[in-house]
């Protein structure tokens, strides 16, 4: 296949290195930095540059910019797109992008399902990409009426082939509804938990535990600003549900319950050990 990849940052930059390494597919890629792209070239990431007249040559384009961007490009290049181009976006939230893009689709003929890759790191751009990041990973796709079982099997055998281990599939809503608790409530959470003047005094006294809550709170705050405000409903209830729980604790300390705490503390542990993971 040829495979243009829209966005040469972490996420696309990966896609490319992942399929350059583990795959005889051609990649295209483009990136509104010059410098990215020739660094991406340099690198063997990307066989050359996915110009417009180029777009009708791909089989399969990834578009791993932020939604409002890449909602703009499909306007803008939906004319462009052959009719067998498989467009899957790689945003971090769904229903905004997949509204927008899909009643496109339908208008101008070509195929497109929304995606989102369930990995990443606390830096961003190509110098911080890797072959191995989606290695494990899970791929999510948001599938609707239109998507047929030979589309969702072409991307199946894609997605392994460049390391996923699994595929979820979900819709738009779900996907924003569950993203909102186990990526964006964890990012605004470390945000948080980082404002406090002990941050600065912490060398020393810190380990596992401060490394692990801190780590999202270094992000790209242009992206997540964005990412929060298009699915604020869904992350608002998570935040009003994490202060609801954080003020039962406040409530046992202030009362010095040591039951209720213990208790707390308690479902905690086995509401994890339920949840399993890592």
């Amino acid at each position: 296949m040829t495979i243009g990849i829209i966005g040469l940052g972490l996420i696309g930059g990966s896609m490319a290195k992942s399929i350059k390494a583990k795959t005889d597919h051609k990649v295209l890629g483009f990136d509104l930095n010059s410098e990215v792209i020739s660094i991406a070239q340099m690198y063997g990431a990307i066989d050359g540059v996915l110009e417009d007249e180029k777009i009708q040559t791909c089989d399969l384009i990834l578009i791993a910019i932020r939604p409002g961007a890449a909602i703009s490009w499909v306007e803008n290049h939906a004319n462009l797109l052959s009719k067998e181009t498989v467009i899957v976006d790689l945003c971090g939230v769904k229903r905004i992008v997949v509204n927008a893009i899909a009643p496109l689709a339908k208008q101008h003929g070509f195929r497109y399902i929304g995606g989102h890759p369930m990995a990443g790191k606390e830096v961003a751009g190509f110098t911080n990409s890797s072959a191995h990041l989606y290695e494990g990973a899970s791929m999510i796709l948001t599938p609707d009426d239109s998507t047929d079982l030979p589309l969702l099997e072409k991307l199946r055998d894609f997605f392994y082939s460049i390391g996923f281990s699994k595929l979820t599939f979900c819709s738009p809503e779900e996907h924003d509804r569950i993203i909102a608790y186990t990526s964006q409530l964890a990012h605004v959470t470390s945000s948080a938990y980082i404002r406090s003047p002990e941050s600065q005094q912490q060398f020393g006294f810190s380990a596992g535990s401060f490394r692990d809550m801190t780590r999202v709170a270094k992000l790209d705050e242009n992206m997540w600003t964005e990412l929060f405000l298009d699915n604020d409903d869904y992350l608002l209830a998570q935040v009003d549900l994490l202060i609801e729980n954080l003020k039962k604790f406040q409530g046992a300390l202030k009362h010095k319950d040591p039951e209720l705490l213990r208790s707390l503390l308690q479902e905690g542990r086995e509401m994890k050990e339920k949840a399993g993971g890592m």
